[in-house]
């Protein structure tokens, strides 16, 4: 396949052989979150947001698989590197405290496996002052790590706080965070003393003109605050042991919040020494342009959790704030897994060297100056920062039909939130492929329109 030159091209979608293996799939697999019946053709061609099905179609894939493959498919910029290396046998070794080297001094590895990976996450966090690292499989594992290393750091805190649309994984530990659909918990055990307060809805207010409802008293202070006054709150800023959030909500519907509200949640958290957490898992990793969503803001994380782009988990914090007392943290195979460290070293190599936050800027302004141009019919709202974009539509029903007329002539999109459609293309997108996309994206709204 010529990226350069490739199409979409789709005689039926999703078609009789996709059917027959999605079914096939579903006959053993539990019940998840079903979206379309896409199945890939790992033998055909495939690059970049280009990728061939098993019915023969040519797919614009939009969606980055949620974030997880931040450059798409077979994208030589990490293909080229990993083929210099020799497969070993086991590529997953036992945890944080097993160790792979290359047989070179410490630093000198030309090998990179978790240790440099490590490194790397500390480098790109060290304008915040972390610069310790403990690596696990997944997001909602992070998730978890951060909120046990800040209960432990405040000696056992009983509260957090999260906010409304947030969504942190499924694990129960992160389930307890989740606000964002109640299908998500509904059922299940929850930890105690989550609390939750508005998150902004609206990126260009001002505390005086706040519709969320973070901001009250004509502005003069906020929802979060007001909990932890010791007059009118009911929850003891002592016993509060973190304040998670996503600079940018993901699941609950790509919401963009203000400077004032960033700002309110940086001052409350330096006026009670509280540790904020920083819920990076599909904002990070210069998806929004900045290496991280949190660098747009005011905010200055204690705790910042990655993984998708990563390739795995990962909770970066400082040295103090995790427990120095052996087995407080462990995972069998935590830091072990050789090839994912490695796809993570390549991915970060790739986003400096080629300068993709740069071109997700570029990319991301063109999308949407697109798609505003066309003012197309039943569109709310085009947002996003870089290539984290959102398109708000006039109703749910309007969405998912967008979504399917989208899908029937090979662009494939995720919904998140109520009536929001999220592209995520591949951080190298070119301008050629952006311009293909919003305007498949524009014939499938006047399609469904």
């Amino acid at each position: 396949m010529n990226r350069d030159t490739a199409e979409p091209d789709v005689s039926l979608m999703p078609g009789e052989r996709a059917r027959e293996w999605a079914q096939h799939h579903r006959d053993v697999a539990a019940t998840s979150t079903y979206v379309y019946d896409f199945v890939w053709d790992i033998t055909e061609d495939a690059e970049g947001p280009f990728v061939t099905d098993v019915d023969g179609n040519v797919l614009l894939d939009f969606t980055s698989h949620v974030a997880a493959a931040p450059l798409g498919y077979n994208n030589p910029k990490v293909m080229d590197r990993l083929a210099e290396f020799d497969m070993v046998d086991p590529l997953k070794i036992a945890g944080q405290d097993f160790y792979v080297s290359d047989g070179s001094p410490p630093g000198e590895s030309t090998f990179p496996g978790p240790t440099e990976l490590m490194y790397r996450l500390t480098d790109l966090t060290d304008h915040y002052g972390l610069d310790t690292v403990f690596l696990c499989n997944s997001g909602a594992e992070a998730v978890e790590n951060a909120i046990k290393i800040c209960y432990d750091d405040t000696g056992g805190g009983k509260y957090g706080v999260t906010f409304d649309g947030g969504f942190h994984g499924r694990t129960l530990g992160a389930l307890s965070l989740n606000r964002s659909k109640s299908v998500y918990r509904s059922e299940f055990p929850e930890i105690s003393g989550i609390d939750d307060v508005p998150f902004c809805d609206d990126a260009g207010c001002d505390p005086a003109s706040c519709s969320c409802g973070f901001f009250v008293d004509g502005g003069e202070t906020s929802v979060l605050r007001r909990k932890l006054d010791s007059e009118h709150g009911h929850v003891d800023p002592e016993e509060l042991s973190y304040i998670i959030i996503e600079p940018v909500q993901g699941e609950g519907g790509y919401r963009f919040p203000s400077d004032a509200f960033m700002e309110e949640v940086a001052s409350v958290c330096a006026d009670y020494d509280i540790n904020l957490i920083a819920d990076e898992i599909q904002a990070g990793l210069g998806r929004t342009g900045e290496m991280w969503a949190s660098d747009h803001y005011a905010i200055e994380p204690d705790v910042i959790t990655v993984a998708k782009g990563a390739r795995v988990g990962a909770t970066i914090a400082n040295e103090g704030t995790f427990p120095d007392e052996k087995a407080r943290l462990s995972s069998t195979w935590g830091a072990g897994d050789v090839v994912s460290s490695m796809l993570g070293v390549f991915t970060l190599e790739a986003i400096e060297e080629y300068d993709l936050m740069a071109n997700a800027v570029a990319r991301g302004r063109q999308f949407k100056e697109t798609l505003r141009d066309a003012d197309p019919a039943n569109v709310e709202e085009i947002r996003g920062k870089g290539l984290l974009l959102g398109v708000e539509f006039d109703s749910k029903r309007r969405r998912d039909d967008v979504q399917h007329a989208a899908l029937r002539s090979g662009l494939l999109t995720l919904a998140c939130g109520y009536k929001v459609l999220r592209l995520l293309p591949p951080l190298d997108a070119t301008e050629r492929e952006i311009d293909i996309g919003a305007t498949m994206l524009l014939d499938a709204i006047e399609e469904a329109a």
